[in-house]
């Protein structure tokens, strides 16, 4: 006699793809007419900018590019000149497979920017740019339940909550500002350079809605009266809402990574700071599903034969946010710093004997005034390093977020620098579960002449499950018999009701 069993999928996103790839540009610049000749380099900044996504059948691959800045001093003693540029980017990571579509979200960061003179006119750039690159593939695990169970039928069903891979998707959206600074900051004449750290500080599940908030933390060095160099921040505060295609419970959480798609600063002719820019906040929804299989079946007294599939779901098992402290102290003197700037790259996660170590590497440059108030700048690497526990069947995804801007202590012939790198902690892992999805009974067992009704049977380290199947209980009877609410102890002598 066969059970028929009816089947149902549960959707998730299946990670296809998470990788970073880092890749460089270089970029040749003439120095325009008008402008003095090139003494020596101060400073170079960038900032990268994603022009658009795209999925092939074999690969998925991001174009864009970074804004570069450079600084520098005239060769004639005049005001430090400021020459800009656009290095354009374009990477690309192979796919395991032919896969028609799925969903694609970019990170990016600037490693560094790094600049040459070539000659009195002429500047060389070259920038490094990592890209991180997730990819999902909508699938469905199919799922078998019993519909009709024959009398004397003992299954054991299994629920197991699990936090899922969702929905994924994007919302783009504009901030246009004018900048107000304080009536004690130097009013601006000339922008030197801008980058945007978008930030999210708040981010949440709304039913079928994604709401999140957070600022722009826009970073901008400009020249004022005089040819002094100042450096100001502005939040830029948004609240964006985009809608899911399917409605989630209230357990559901979403991971937002932001990209500046455009930024254009000025200074109009009143004088009056101006920004435009264009932000995309690409998401990623997961939800806890409850999943309930028959993970083992048998009849007393009767044979069965069982069919069993193994269910494998990609499972969220955490999701925490850590952060990599650091210090460095610099050797130059001076009195003031014009600008700090931290860059890091992203993190990279090792096997070693205590468990998993990430790493964080990355650089620091400082523009500052010395004594005798002339502009330099200073440039030095360092790495973070932090710990953690995990299987070692889990695979760990960190994700490097906005950092504050340094605190940087000036004074005698060194300058200390420390600061906090936040990161988010994804540990996923693809769950086996045994799985049963067709039943056929047998012929019934020929009765054991003299075997009692009653067994008295001492607790080991089997459950209830185990020694009712071994001994062609139920579960049910045992409880009953001995007065049962939950599993007994180990050790503990049951009453076990045989023969019914």
């Amino acid at each position: 006699m066969e059970i028929q069993f009816k089947n149902y999928a549960c959707a998730c996103l299946d990670t296809c793809l998470w990788e970073v790839q880092n890749a460089e540009g270089t970029l040749e610049i003439r120095v325009p007419d008008g402008m003095p000749d090139i003494g020596r380099i101060l400073a170079s900044w960038g900032q990268p900018i994603l022009r658009g996504k795209e999925w092939r059948s074999e690969q998925i691959s991001f174009s864009g590019g970074m804004m570069v800045w450079v600084l520098y001093a005239p060769e004639d003693g005049s005001a430090p000149g400021c020459l800009e540029g656009w290095i354009p980017f374009q990477m690309r990571w192979d796919l395991p497979g032919n896969i028609r579509d799925g969903q694609i979200r970019i990170g990016l960061t600037t490693r560094f920017v790094d600049a040459r003179s070539v000659s009195a006119r002429k500047i060389m750039i070259r920038a490094g740019l990592a890209a991180m690159a997730e990819a999902w593939t909508p699938g469905e695990a199919q799922l078998y339940s019993p519909e009709e169970i024959p009398k004397g039928v003992e299954l054991k069903r299994e629920r197991y909550p699990m936090r899922l891979q969702k929905e994924a998707g994007e919302k783009t959206f504009l901030l246009a500002e004018e900048l107000p600074l304080p009536g004690s900051a130097p009013q601006p004449e000339k922008i030197l350079y801008c980058s945007l750290s978008p930030e999210v500080t708040d981010q949440k599940v709304m039913a079928n809605k994604v709401v999140f908030r957070g600022n722009g933390n826009l970073h901008m060095l400009y020249t004022a009266e005089g040819g002094q160099i100042h450096s100001w921040d502005f939040p830029l505060a948004f609240s964006q809402l985009a809608e899911l295609e399917e409605s989630y419970s209230g357990d559901a959480q979403v991971s937002v990574i932001l990209c500046a798609t455009t930024l254009e600063p000025e200074i109009d002719d009143e004088g009056v700071l101006k920004l435009k820019c264009a932000l995309v906040g690409q998401y990623l929804v997961d939800d806890i599903q409850t999943v309930e299989v028959v993970t083992d079946a048998y009849c007393p007294g009767r044979s069965m034969e069982m069919t069993i599939q193994e269910l494998c779901l990609p499972v969220i098992l955490d999701s925490s946010k850590e952060s990599v402290f650091g210090e460095q102290s610099i050797p130059a003197g001076g009195n003031l710093a014009a600008d700090v700037q931290l860059q890091a790259d992203y993190p990279s996660v090792r096997s070693g004997e205590d468990g998993l170590q990430i790493e964080i590497p990355g650089s620091m440059q400082v523009l500052y005034y010395d004594r005798d108030g002339t502009l330099q700048s200073t440039t030095s690497r360092w790495e973070g390093k932090c710990s953690l526990r995990a299987d070692g069947d889990s695979q760990v995804i960190a994700r490097p977020l906005p950092t504050p801007e340094p605190q940087l202590m000036v004074g005698g012939e060194r300058m200390d620098a420390r600061w906090e790198l936040p990161m988010e902690i994804v540990t996923t892992q693809r769950t086996h579960i045994p799985m049963v999805t067709g039943l056929e009974l047998g012929e019934a067992k020929k009765p054991e002449p003299g075997r009692p009704s009653l067994i008295l049977k001492r607790v080991g380290s089997d459950g209830l499950w185990e020694i009712a199947k071994h001994t062609g209980s139920t579960m049910e009877a045992i409880r009953k018999a001995n007065n049962l609410r939950d599993e007994p102890e180990q050790g503990q002598m049951l009453l076990i009701p045989v023969g019914l």
